[in-house]
């Protein structure tokens, strides 16, 4: 596909609809847009623009179908998958100025929101009406709510609550002509025709540029309690994460942490977290509700569990304080590795039970190829992010050669009856994996579907897959 490139022209178009103050061609502009979170990858757009209402949205895609230009959504910028990185050029169309919370309706237990309002802000804006929203990415206080339904986001509370797509109710969406739908309706049900709702939940922008979404929200929860428990095994420590369910515990968060994660983390934020020779991995467990004697017997029964398992002296967070320490050095370790070294994020998820096996065979392929990786995750779901760390690995090797290890990693999913993104999206660094778990006919049925909504390919090209 080839697309026009920007002129003084197209320029003064948008200046005229916008207002220039929210147009940017500078340097500092474009090269703020041209990179997120996605290992080192930058891809300068040609504009910057910046709406603030849904008629302007219209207006640009509008203009841009009729001249043919790439127009690639942006939130937060903190993808993983580079999924808001301008392939083609064109226009990056920041969701900044979308950023208003417009009603929370505590008799439907709804909330409506614009798509540039940070996950953690919804969270406690509704917290404070005794309502909870538990999607928490582990960037949630930063990446935007329409980054999060563009990938179906997830969370350490997954486990327990869903990931976004559970919450979406209905959608205001943008076409790549610039007509405006909405994808459902404001009901808990919905059983009327094609779920345009669930099919834009996870198109990475692909298929239309949302400005609005209605989510359900739940009562919230009273009480947290939380554990962590180290193990000599990372296999055992896996293989006690199936055997916390199989007891009848519903815990909140279940996630598995490699030692080097926390040592990565504790260093970048600087503090101080020991870590015993013998322990190779830890379990950081959660549990929440409303009684506190029942989450105390909650974690009495998953204690023993642990200790069946050969958890070794497994700690309570006693205090408010302890828990946050905790959620923090969990949270900071996808930053903490990228701030330490090179790295490959791969986001793999098999179902629970066989987790073990894909820690042991990406260890396995890692010995094999010669690389060190850190692996942590939402355990309970069967999420392992894989971190591979370039070290001193050449960069003929971690450029060509990785694709093939990689490759082999995706495999496993494939055979252990998972798939190679859980909640990152596949954006442009997974693409290319894309036929090792998609069958060809599942790929030509994307494509037709992206056509139908968007057959000048102007949304976010270059994505998902290879066209």
């Amino acid at each position: 596909m080839e697309y026009t490139k920007i002129t003084a022209e197209h320029i003064s178009y948008f200046q005229e609809i916008l207002g220039a103050a929210y147009v940017h061609a500078d340097i500092e502009s474009l090269e703020n847009h041209s990179k997120d979170h996605t290992e080192d990858l930058v891809f300068l757009p040609e504009l910057v623009l910046k709406p603030g209402t849904t008629v302007e949205v219209s207006k640009i895609l509008s203009y841009c179908n009729e001249h043919t230009i790439a127009v690639t959504a942006r939130g937060a910028g903190t993808g993983l998958s580079g999924g808001s990185l301008p392939v083609k050029g064109g226009v990056s169309l920041s969701m900044t100025r979308f950023n208003k919370i417009h009603y929370i309706d505590e008799k439907n237990f709804q909330v409506s929101v614009q798509p540039g309002v940070i996950n953690e802000a919804l969270q406690n804006a509704v917290r404070e009406k005794g309502l909870f929203y538990p999607v928490d990415p582990a960037s949630k206080g930063s990446c935007f709510l329409g980054g999060n339904v563009s990938l179906s986001s997830g969370g350490p509370r997954a486990v327990k609550y869903g990931t976004t797509r559970d919450y979406v109710l209905n959608l205001e969406v943008v076409l790549a002509n610039g007509e405006i739908i909405e994808t459902g309706a404001n009901t808990l049900k919905y059983s009327t025709g094609y779920n345009l709702t669930h099919l834009k939940i996870g198109s990475e922008g692909t298929l239309g540029v949302i400005t609005n979404i209605i989510l359900k929200l739940i009562p919230a929860p009273k009480n947290t309690l939380l554990m962590l428990a180290p193990f000599a095994s990372p296999e055992q420590a896996c293989e006690a994460v199936n055997h916390i369910f199989l007891a009848g515990a519903n815990p909140s968060a279940c996630e598995f942490i490699e030692p080097d994660g926390f040592r990565l983390a504790a260093n970048m934020l600087q503090i101080s977290f020991d870590i015993p020779e013998e322990v190779q991995a830890y379990l950081l467990i959660e549990v929440d509700g409303n009684e506190m004697p029942h989450l105390m017997d909650e974690c009495e029964k998953i204690s023993e569990v642990l200790y069946q398992n050969q958890a070794l002296d497994v700690l309570f967070a006693e205090t408010a304080a302890q828990k946050e320490y905790f959620w923090k050095l969990r949270r900071s370790i996808g930053e903490a590795t990228k701030y330490n070294n090179t790295y490959k994020e791969e986001d793999t998820v098999v179902p629970r039970g066989t987790l073990p096996e894909l820690f042991k065979g990406v260890k396995e392929i890692g010995a094999r190829y010669g690389f060190r990786s850190v692996c942590y995750g939402h355990a309970g779901d069967g999420n392992l992010h894989v971190n591979i760390l370039k070290d001193q690995l050449s960069d003929e090797f971690w450029n060509h050669t990785l694709d093939q290890a990689i490759v082999e990693i995706f495999t496993l999913c494939k055979k252990l009856g998972g798939t190679i993104s859980g909640e990152h999206g596949i954006g442009l660094v997974q693409q290319k994996f894309m036929p090792v778990v998609m069958p060809a006919i599942n790929l030509q049925l994307m494509k037709a579907i992206k056509l139908a909504f968007d057959p000048k390919e102007i949304l976010n090209p270059g994505k998902v897959y290879n066209s």
